[in-house]
């Protein structure tokens, strides 16, 4: 009887391994066929002129160069607002509050947040932001948008961090006659700067990959401007161009060489990630 048990248990944990290498294999198979089908359709694509002008309906020349910055402007836009709220509210929540209704509330918000489609912000932006506040279609517009859907990412992981932190480093910079405001600015953030590190750059491809709340808040157009000037103005990110390519206008070939950008840029990104968190921790083991 026990032998019996013994090899229905022996084949119920071979069949479970062979389930999970299955399951894992299928999803790295897909992963590489959806990046190197997008990467060999549009790598051949990309050329310096498409890279470095802008579209010209009169002479027929397609150029991205106008979405390429638009996009780096509103990451940066986005950045510089949702990092120092994030990570502010963060710091109150875990260090400060001492209402733990008022804590759970405020993270159940942020979860509420995060699970809201896009298309909704997108909705909301455009008609708070463009028309309640006049700011009419523009990149400060999707980018203050963008603010309100990244910020639960880098809250929550901020907070996740600083409950990393071991609370005898607060005790002993407290011992040491630390006022609460040194022992966070000098001890805790210091020791969570990864999870910090890791929020902004999931933001920073949140961000590179929005398209549904861009188009009713930032707009199509491909005009080149510079940082203040085109925050002011309507402009055309990579995904926003991407859909206007191969939805409007029918170039395909274009569509794939900015859909391999985005591409490359998401797997700098994801490798970027990887490094920044091997480096701290290794500076952490230290």
């Amino acid at each position: 009887m026990n032998h019996k048990m013994s090899n229905r248990r022996k084949g119920y944990i071979c069949t479970m391994k062979l389930l999970m290498w299955l399951s894992a294999g299928m999803t790295a198979a897909l992963v590489l066929f959806l990046a190197g089908y997008i990467l060999l359709k549009g790598i051949p694509y990309i050329t310096w002129e498409l890279l470095s002008t802008e579209p010209s309906y009169l002479s027929g020349r397609i150029g991205i160069l106008p979405d390429i910055l638009n996009t780096l402007y509103i990451i940066i836009a986005t950045l510089l607002i949702v990092i120092p709220l994030g990570v502010g509210a963060a710091i109150y929540l875990t260090e400060y509050a001492r209402n733990k209704k008022l804590v759970s509330m405020i993270e159940y918000a942020a979860e509420t947040l995060s699970g809201i489609p896009s298309i909704i912000y997108g909705l909301v932006g455009m008609l708070f932001f463009c028309q309640f506040l006049n700011m009419k279609t523009s990149l400060l517009a999707g980018a203050l948008t963008l603010v309100i859907m990244n910020l639960p990412t880098v809250m929550r992981t901020t907070q996740e961090s600083l409950k990393t932190v071991p609370q005898s480093y607060r005790e002993g910079a407290f011992g040491l006659g630390a006022g609460k405001w040194r022992v966070i600015r000098t001890v805790v953030l210091p020791g969570c700067v990864d999870g910090v590190m890791t929020g902004c750059i999931l933001s920073v491809g949140r961000i590179l990959g929005e398209s549904a709340a861009l188009l009713f808040t930032a707009g199509f157009a491909h005009v080149l401007n510079g940082f203040f000037d085109g925050l002011g103005s309507s402009g055309c990110t990579l995904t926003v161009a991407l859909y206007v390519y191969a939805k409007e206008q029918g170039e395909f070939e274009v569509a794939f060489a900015v859909a391999a950008i985005l591409m490359m840029m998401t797997l700098l990104i994801n490798f970027a990630a990887a490094l920044v968190s091997r480096y701290f921790k290794k500076r952490r083991s230290l």
